[in-house]
């Protein structure tokens, strides 16, 4: 149900940037570090540039290695890069006047992918850091030290039918401003003639794409990045003060937002079918309500972005549902099939004779007034940055609106970044992905041996990890281990009590809001006792199969509609980790053995309802796992040993190595190789089966 907003809100302001220049810090620098402390400080705000955008320059004297004589080297910051968390060799080095010579290359606009093949030419000292298409931005301007920045308040001024005046009216002529061109040698060429005709100027707005500036040394080249920022937002912070913005809000933030999230996102992961698997990611964040709530919200959606670092990450324009609707597969399922025929016949309109082949046609951003922003990509991470970009094109829409009418990005000029030959051979040059990438597993007692190490294993094939662990902090310091290791973009847990149907739904439903959906799950969650019959309780008989049959049926019944969800992407896997004992009586523990054994028959009914669904489920069999396994550090390890009348130290691990056929000790690490195997595409003919992981124990042979 739709919910109204009682009063109107004011507009979300900018925020104001601030100069964190340290002089003592900088003191102690060498001229190309200065640069990097710049570009850093710069990269590293949000409210400078986003991530990935922006580059900087230098232009330092060097001992040329071939004369051994002083020249004049640009460093600016290489293709692909991101200011804000590069090192020293994210620069490319080039002779500057190798480059100032390349002019006598160039015929006109038509040369730009031309140019592009000379850069390499100019390399100074066999630096392997390939140049951007924004060199000859700072190349051909004869200052010393350039910086040019896309932060939202300058793109609003940027890409707002009234950007120009207001680019007079802030700084009085001291801006220049020139109108959109494509990133190449041309716009270099035009910034360059125009700085010369206008002698004095301190700056130029590129419009649609940002600010270029200059300065003689390293730290009044940021000092004046900052201040002409932060009058670009004070000026529009001025303009919105006290009005709510695009129209006002006729859409509050619904207060069941996270459940609609985590309940729309895997089907539509689901409805997205293509080569790659998408990875999910929703913001609720004050921005993107601000936008999807408001009276403007479709007509400016419809536009789609203008500046090129954003739509790159968001495609042509958004798709947006309608929050009544969501429930409704059909509906969701014709709004995806229709943004796949804009797409296509945007690129059939826009081709040219020698574009690629069209890309995916799904949509990667996805709005639902009350709800938020969704964005998918093919990993998390892209997903993420997609997300964050288009909620800058939500703020540069906002200032725009303020100062006059948003424009976005020419349709014809967008396919033309979207399919430039450049942009597809970087593409191109990307390496294969793992085999993992764009899977999301979640592990119960994920925080223990066996847990952990198979989500290590996953994590290590590129696959998005949900741990959920009844143990808090042990989770917590798994995932921070993991996040170091990993990323933080793909390890997520949570507190999940296995018997408690409450929790298990939540951590599925979690699974879905930060991931997207559900490719694997591997029920390992678990619990040991020993003791003979006389001496069983019921509560004892009871905990086992709560936490070993019940929690496993658990599991698999809030993970089964989101691995349904993926039948015609191929389809999903289902791991449980069961138990020797699950196969092999055992003396002194049938509690244990028959919760396992309840287990493994619940996989094998499990592999039957499945398998239409495309849902394969398989079984591990451990036996004596014992170095890194909670289970045995605890009562388990002494019960067992009293049971064989050993020592419960170095002497209950001999014998259970000495047990096996193998005489090989068992390891987290051995139950993990086997699960991965299960749970990836190299069992995809697999379903109903069990592996035994025991060194050899004949006794527990399944057939």
């Amino acid at each position: 149900m739709t919910v109204q907003s009682p009063n109107p809100i004011p507009a979300t302001p900018f925020a104001v940037p601030s100069n964190r220049w340290d002089a003592a810090h900088a003191a102690n620098l060498t001229p190309p570090e200065l640069l990097l402390y710049r570009s850093n400080l710069l990269g590293s705000d949000l409210t400078v540039t986003n991530f990935g955008g922006g580059n900087t320059s230098a232009k330092l004297m060097e001992t040329d290695p071939l004369t051994g004589g002083a020249t004049e080297v640009l460093w600016v910051k290489g293709s692909g890069g991101d200011i804000g968390s590069m090192k020293l060799d994210g620069f490319a080095t080039l002779y500057q006047d190798k480059l100032l010579g390349l002019e006598k290359h160039y015929r006109g606009p038509g040369d730009d992918d031309k140019m592009v093949g000379f850069l390499p030419h100019c390399t100074f000292n066999l630096n392997g850091r390939a140049a951007s298409i924004d060199t000859p931005l700072h190349s051909l301007l004869p200052f010393a030290h350039v910086d040019h920045v896309h932060p939202d308040a300058i793109i609003a001024l940027a890409a707002s039918s009234g950007g120009e005046a207001a680019t007079q009216e802030i700084w009085g002529g001291k801006i220049g401003w020139l109108p959109w061109k494509r990133p190449g040698y041309t716009l270099g060429v035009m910034l360059r003639d125009y700085v010369k005709a206008n002698p004095g100027i301190e700056g130029v707005m590129l419009a649609g794409h940002g600010i270029i500036c200059w300065a003689d040394s390293a730290k009044a080249c940021y000092d004046h990045t900052v201040q002409l920022i932060a009058d670009a937002v004070n000026y529009l912070n001025a303009k919105l003060a006290g009005k709510p913005a695009f129209g006002g809000q006729v859409v509050a933030p619904n207060p069941d937002r996270a459940a609609i999230a985590a309940d729309l996102m895997p089907r539509l992961r689901g409805a997205m079918t293509g080569a790659r698997r998408k990875l999910g990611h929703w913001s609720d964040d004050a921005e993107a309500l601000e936008f999807v709530g408001s009276a403007e919200f479709e007509r400016l959606a419809a536009l789609g972005t203008s500046c090129p670092d954003h739509f790159l990450r968001t495609k042509i324009a958004p798709l947006t549902l309608d929050l009544e609707r969501l429930q409704d597969d059909a509906y969701l399922a014709e709004k995806i099939a229709a943004y796949r025929n804009l797409y296509a016949a945007y690129y059939e309109r826009c081709k040219r004779p020698n574009s690629p082949a069209m890309r995916d046609s799904n949509p990667v951003v996805v709005l639902v007034s009350g709800v938020g922003r969704i964005t998918f990509a093919t990993d998390k991470t892209t997903a993420r940055l997609a997300g964050e970009f288009y909620g800058n094109a939500i703020n540069v829409m906002r200032g725009a609106e303020a100062i006059g009418e948003y424009i976005a990005l020419d349709e014809q000029e967008a396919f033309d970044i979207e399919y430039w030959q450049l942009e597809e051979a970087k593409l191109q040059r990307m390496p294969a992905p793992k085999p993992m990438v764009g899977r999301i597993a979640l592990v119960t007692g994920g925080a223990g041996g066996i847990g952990a190490a198979t989500a290590a294993r996953l994590l290590r094939e590129g696959a998005c990890v949900m741990l959920a662990d009844r143990d808090a902090a042990a989770a917590e310091e798994v995932r921070d281990g993991f996040a170091r290791q990993f990323g933080k973009d793909v390890v997520r847990a949570i507190v999940c009590d296995v018997t408690d149907e409450a929790q298990v739904a939540a951590a599925f439903a979690a699974c879905a809001s930060e991931f997207g959906g559900l490719d694997v799950l591997v029920a390992n969650a678990g619990i040991a006792s020993s003791a003979g019959i006389e001496q069983t309780t019921v509560e004892l008989w009871n905990r086992n199969f709560d936490v070993l049959a019940q929690g496993y049926f658990l599991t698999s019944k809030h993970a089964w509609p989101m691995l349904k969800a993926m039948k015609e992407q191929g389809g999903t896997s289902v791991v449980f980790i069961g138990s020797k004992n699950a196969v092999a009586a055992a003396s002194g523990a049938s509690a244990y053995a028959s919760a396992k054994a309840a287990a493994n028959h619940l996989a094998r009914c499990l592999a039957l309802e499945g398998a239409p669904e495309g849902i394969r489920v398989n079984i591990v069999n451990p036996d004596a796992v014992i170095k890194g396994s909670k289970i045995w550090d605890g009562d388990w390890r002494k019960e067992r040993a009293a049971n064989n009348k050993i020592d419960p130290g170095a002497e209950l691990e001999e014998h259970y190595r000495n047990r096996s056929m193998l005489k090989r000790d068992v390891l987290p690490e051995d139950i993990a190789e086997a699960a991965y195997w299960l749970a990836s595409d190299l069992s995809m003919k697999s379903t109903g089966n069990m592996i035994n992981v025991d060194a050899g124990n004949a006794q527990a042979f399944t057939r």
